[in-house]
């Protein structure tokens, strides 16, 4: 029986990483060209694009903040599935509306849309966390990085070249592809959440800011919490701003970045593919976190540093070794909430992401590039949303390592007496 279950566990997680492949592949193909079509749009300078840009983006995680809690009740109270396939169509909607956009309004209002589905990651780790053991929790979220960086490996290079073939021809291409994914899931996907261990559906549940509250039931939970936010501003200011920067500081063009964001892709599927599981099992889940966001915040120090292109390719590769703490958080969170509660508490983390997604975008490139870039700034200084961001990691580090000694790991449950050792005693 439990060889059977086995072989289940393995195909559903084949299934959902093949579901969230897919899905990554297409938002990826217009990662390049985005502030392209920003432009092409405005048909303003450069300042203007950016400024415009980082509201687009910080438009698109203010729907993840609002939506992925509730994606994360209505998948706990109505099953994972039809939550997973409603989020799939609703993105190939989103890019067909990006491929027709006349406007800059009609740009932004796909992007909304795009924001809804999109918070689709929150069922996507709890669909995890239901078909993953305490022995596959850590190496299964790992599999969630090598998808993304796949995704990344793939999605940033073909979409450069179709950019420049024709800057909406990557939207009509990722419509394509979340379409087929749509359809995969539909005859593919299975349910991972029996109807015996959901959970009513409840509004206070599904508010943004009530479920954010509601991590604080879980000691860990709650602890890494604070940190987990000053590690996601880092990694949110990281993303809105390394085109702009790239461009600016090294004059990279969409091809440069599209084939070094596939560097990005490689190393994590190098990393998260073949050393989060011997990691983890060396030196732990609480471990495995300390030693991944040390490593963060030392790249992060040197991608504003640097003053060639080469270092940005150095600071990728070994940076991307720091991308061992994201699986691990995710399996001491998985490990601490049981079933019925893993799609509320994966919508809060989630909210939380996209609440500092909508904050990275203005923080950092509106305002820390933005200003460091501009006559006005007392010293030039374009990397210093990269100097921020190893400062949050820093803090992000410090606080993780103060929770980890207040609250210890939990000892192993004793095994329950047997009726033939109460017969001999």
């Amino acid at each position: 029986m439990s060889e059977s279950n086995a072989i289940v566990r393995r195909a559903s997680m084949i299934w959902v990483l093949v579901t969230l492949f897919l899905d990554v592949l297409g938002l990826a193909f217009i990662i390049p060209i985005l502030p392209g079509l920003v432009g092409d749009l405005l048909g303003e300078s450069s300042a203007l694009v950016a400024r415009f840009y980082g509201l687009i983006a910080a438009a698109y995680a203010l729907m993840q903040f609002l939506f992925a809690p509730l994606l994360g009740a209505l998948s706990d109270r109505y099953g994972r599935r039809p939550v997973l396939l409603a989020s799939i169509f609703g993105s190939a909607v989103s890019y067909l509306l990006l491929a027709f956009a006349p406007s800059l309004a009609w740009l932004v209002f796909g992007r909304l849309i795009a924001g809804v589905a999109g918070s689709s990651l929150t069922t996507v780790n709890a669909y995890i966390a239901d078909v993953s053991t305490p022995e596959t929790r850590a190496q299964n979220f790992g599999l969630v990085g090598v998808a993304f960086g796949l995704g990344f490996i793939f999605g940033p290079a073909f979409g450069g070249v179709l950019g420049a073939i024709d800057l909406r021809l990557p939207f009509f291409v990722a419509a394509g592809l979340s379409a087929l994914n749509g359809l995969y899931g539909l005859f593919i996907l299975p349910e991972s959440l029996p109807l015996g261990r959901r959970s009513p559906f409840r509004w206070r549940r599904a508010n943004p800011v009530g479920s954010i509250g509601a991590l604080g039931a879980y000691p860990l939970v709650g602890g890494l919490a604070l940190a987990f936010v000053f590690v996601s501003l880092a990694q949110r200011g990281l993303e809105s701003t390394w085109v702009l920067y790239t461009s600016y500081r090294f004059g990279w063009g969409e091809a440069t970045n599209g084939l070094t964001l596939g560097l990005v892709g490689l190393m994590a599927v190098f990393v998260q593919g073949f050393l989060i599981r011997p990691t983890v099992r060396r030196l732990g889940e609480r471990r495995t976190v300390v030693v991944g966001l040390s490593i963060s915040t030392a790249s992060y120090l040197l991608f504003g540093l640097a003053t060639a292109g080469w270092m940005m390719l150095v600071a990728i590769v070994v940076g991307a070794f720091g991308g061992v703490a994201g699986p691990a958080i995710q399996g001491l969170v998985a490990g601490s909430v049981p079933p019925e509660g893993q799609g509320k508490v994966q919508g809060a983390l989630a909210s939380l992401t996209s609440l500092t997604s909508v904050v990275a975008p203005v923080v950092f490139t509106a305002g820390l590039f933005g200003f460091f870039t501009s006559p006005a700034a007392p010293v030039h200084l374009p990397g210093a949303p990269f100097l921020l961001g190893s400062l949050l990691l820093a803090c992000g580090l410090a606080l993780t390592v103060r929770l980890f000694r207040r609250v210890p790991p939990a000892a192993p449950a004793k095994p329950p007496q047997t009726p033939v050792a109460k017969l001999e005693s």
